[in-house]
């Protein structure tokens, strides 16, 4: 399909493309990798009158320290996540998450923050973005702001980001001694989109889980941290036996989404095979 009639403007910098944005509020979209924005608008899901294009802000894709953790740019693409050896030292839950997106094309020209703004329930970044604890860095023409996130993804393609605002950064803090971590999904055959996708960011002490995150994608409405089997977990050992008790809590209470593909009894039972094989991994890459 052809989408609406729409301007185009190459934006120079971070603080033009605000500025459009401002003035044209609720009409105007960012067009970065474009793989989100462009099917909605051929579609005719979205129609803006304005595209800013943020894709030749080199500075926007920048990867480095922060904190002894990782803040990477929002126009970082899934391939520059995946093969950072920064994100790969640092973030290993986040490079395991970015390889699993689409092919080869896609992680070349999608970019993280398209992706996080675009809010899609399967996307894979959210469930590992919950299990890092990370922070979203969001700015808009006179001022900035961090919302973290588990207050960023509201509900179905729906986030905390406003209208004028812009997704500048992701900040994921240093990981913590005797911690790892794993992504693991069940995709879709056709579009690779999680079905089910689980992040787990595990800390083991002595035997035992002293602390534990767990983020899925695919299931809900939007990403969710599972604080049932998070709970089952903590203070506990972390052998097999323990573990598969507590991923059988895995989406437990949540409202499940249920398609043409996979039923909501199917997604929860995905739910609890992936919440202990990934629970599983992530002990064993402490």
């Amino acid at each position: 399909m052809i989408p609406s009639t729409f301007d185009y403007h190459r934006a120079a910098s971070v603080d033009e493309a605000l500025e459009l944005l401002q003035q044209h509020s609720g009409d105007a979209q960012i067009l970065a990798g474009g793989h989100s924005l462009l099917p909605s608008m051929k579609l005719r899901l979205s129609s803006p009158s304005l595209l800013i294009d943020i894709g030749g802000l080199a500075e926007f894709g920048d990867i480095g320290d922060h904190s002894g953790g990782v803040t990477i740019g929002a126009g970082a693409t899934h391939h520059g996540i995946e093969s950072s050896a920064l994100i790969q030292e640092r973030a290993p839950l986040l490079a395991q998450a970015a390889a699993t997106i689409g092919d080869p094309q896609v992680r070349n020209r999608g970019t993280i923050g398209g992706s996080l703004a675009h809010a899609d329930p399967a996307a894979d970044y959210p469930a590992a973005l919950l299990a890092l604890e990370a922070e979203l860095i969001v700015r808009r023409s006179g001022g900035e702001r961090t919302i973290a996130a588990s207050d960023f993804f509201v509900d179905l393609f729906m986030t905390g980001l406003e209208e004028d605002e812009l997704i500048v950064a992701v900040n994921i803090p240093a990981p913590k001694s005797n911690t790892g971590a794993c992504y693991l999904k069940f995709s879709h055959p056709a579009s690779r989109f999680a079905v089910c996708g689980c992040a787990v960011s595990i800390t083991v002490e002595g035997g035992k889980c002293s602390d534990v995150r767990i983020g899925f994608t695919g299931l809900a409405n939007a990403a969710f941290r599972d604080t049932g089997v998070e709970d089952a977990l903590r203070g506990g050992a972390v052998d097999e036996a323990s573990v598969a008790t507590a991923a059988a809590k895995a989406a437990a209470g949540q409202e499940l989404l249920s398609d043409s593909f996979a039923g909501e009894d199917y997604r929860q039972q995905l739910a609890r095979v992936y919440a202990k094989r990934a629970i599983l991994a992530a002990v064993a890459a402490v």
